[in-house]
């Protein structure tokens, strides 16, 4: 089929915005974030992605540059397939094509919370829909069963808040027996 696997170090840029989508990328092992630069060159993360998820894959479908980079948070194994063979292989296997639209809606739908709670002017309402967002997929949805996998400075970059904001937002939702830190790990 062509695939190719290919290790990435903490902080090298697997792709740039303004590239043209050629492959497909799908991470074995590590951890990637999607993000742009805004003009002061704060950092915005539209999405951490993990062992097992792919890659920037919906513009493969579309004859669109990227419009966002995709950047190893720590080191990472990843599989390149060319666009062509990647194609190929969701027309051939309904399958892999059923798993490849069940995760774009998980993206999509990932999207549309941010975008309704991001135009909240509460920090403590955008750090709550990221969270209940990512505690949405556990099985233990008591209150402080969930580690938070995100550190202060992801959940800023996801949420538009500055870092500072969102760590005195966290506390005064710890105060207010939002959360729980415990090891400076945040269990919602």
């Amino acid at each position: 089929m062509g695939a190719s696997t290919n290790m990435y170090s903490a902080g090298e840029t697997i792709f740039s915005e303004g590239a043209w989508p050629a492959f497909y990328y799908q991470i074995i092992k590590g951890e990637a974030k999607l993000n742009n630069y805004n003009e002061e060159g704060k950092e915005t993360i539209q999405i951490i992605i993990e062992d097992g998820q792919s890659i920037g894959e919906s513009l493969l479908f579309m004859e669109k540059p990227y419009p966002m980079n995709a950047v190893a948070i720590t080191e990472c194994e990843i599989v390149k397939l060319p666009r062509k063979a990647f194609l190929n292989l969701l027309r051939e296997d309904a399958e892999i094509s059923y798993e490849m639209n069940k995760c774009l809606s998980q993206r999509l739908y990932f999207k549309l919370i941010m975008t309704q709670n991001l135009s909240s002017q509460s920090p403590m309402l955008k750090l709550m829909a990221l969270m209940d967002y990512l505690k949405s997929f556990a099985k233990d949805q008591q209150q402080y069963s969930f580690k938070v996998p995100l550190t202060r400075q992801q959940m800023a970059g996801l949420t538009g808040l500055c870092v500072e904001t969102t760590i005195r937002t966290i506390k005064g939702m710890e105060r207010a027996l939002m959360l729980r830190i415990e090891d400076r790990k945040i269990m919602y």
